[in-house]
């Protein structure tokens, strides 16, 4: 894991300015820097642990996720994932599509039709289409990817249930929170929406969320 963003104290202080919410957030959940938001470096694992995530418990997908990490002997990359058979990683515990999107990830990345590299250049939403177009990855994983690998500043995930259900409850907001509230928070937390979601996420969650 790497250090925490160089943005972060600057944005703390910058969201506690601007939202009452989220200053007593702030204050609430100091936590050592190791809890802080943190990152591996390594998309490849990044996008093999979204794609094994989708819509399962986060116990269900640790559980699968071991699994393939034990089948990978503990070496997540493309070139050993591809040393691997469609029944080996169903075996896993993976449905056929799931496995089909890592088959097909391994084999971009391989090529390079899949270039990792671009991504540092490109703005967030451009990024975001680009990831897009892998097999098994939409909008919403490709923005847990720009905020947990590459620590992108202002990601506000609006499809993720996480955050709508934490809006609900620190801003007293019936569950869904109106469209309008949710874009209105988005203009106050900008340029550092990312940390504003790893706060909302850590008032619902007991333990700081790691990708």
């Amino acid at each position: 894991m790497s250090k925490i963003p160089s943005y972060w104290s600057r944005a703390k202080k910058n969201l506690s300015n601007k939202d009452k919410v989220m200053a007593s957030l702030i204050m609430k959940y100091k936590s050592p820097t190791e809890k802080i938001l943190t990152t591996r470096k390594d998309i490849f694992f990044s996008l093999c642990k979204s794609i094994i995530g989708q819509q399962i418990s986060v116990a269900a997908a640790n559980s699968v996720f071991l699994k393939f990490k034990n089948k990978c002997k503990n070496k997540i990359n493309a070139k050993m994932v591809t040393t691997l058979t469609f029944t080996q990683l169903k075996s896993c515990g993976l449905s056929k599509q799931k496995v089909k999107g890592i088959q097909s990830l391994a084999k971009q990345t391989l090529d390079k039709t899949f270039n990792p590299r671009l991504i540092s250049k490109m703005s967030d939403e451009d990024a975001i289409l680009y990831l897009s177009q892998l097999r098994q990855i939409g909008r919403w994983s490709a923005e847990m990817i720009l905020l947990f690998t590459y620590n992108r500043s202002n990601i506000w995930p609006v499809q993720d249930i996480g955050l709508l259900r934490a809006i609900s409850k620190n801003y007293k907001k019936k569950y869904l929170p109106p469209e309008k509230f949710v874009n209105l928070l988005q203009k106050r937390f900008s340029p550092y929406c990312s940390v504003a979601t790893w706060y909302l996420w850590r008032s619902i969650d007991p333990e700081p969320i790691q990708y």
